[in-house]
């Protein structure tokens, strides 16, 4: 059985941020989702500003709930 490299917690933080800025432009801003959407945006805003202090649990935090308010919009497109 091959053995998965980990990436180390910062690496894996990045890449969520990176991620997050490409789902993002998935969703069309309306009137009606514009609030929550720029909600998520400020979560990630809050996950750099958690990694550049190493708080990585805060910052796993911030991104995945960030990731989970845009993407209810990402699959209300796709239903």
């Amino acid at each position: 059985m091959a053995r998965e490299l980990k990436k180390s917690d910062n690496e894996r933080i990045e890449s969520d941020i990176a991620q997050f800025h490409e789902n993002v432009k998935e969703v069309k801003i309306t009137p009606e989702n514009e609030g929550i959407i720029e909600l998520a945006k400020k979560y990630c805003e809050d996950t750099a500003y958690f990694l550049g202090k190493k708080d990585f649990v805060t910052a796993f935090g911030c991104i995945n709930y960030a990731h989970g308010l845009i993407d209810a919009f990402r699959k209300q497109k796709k239903a």
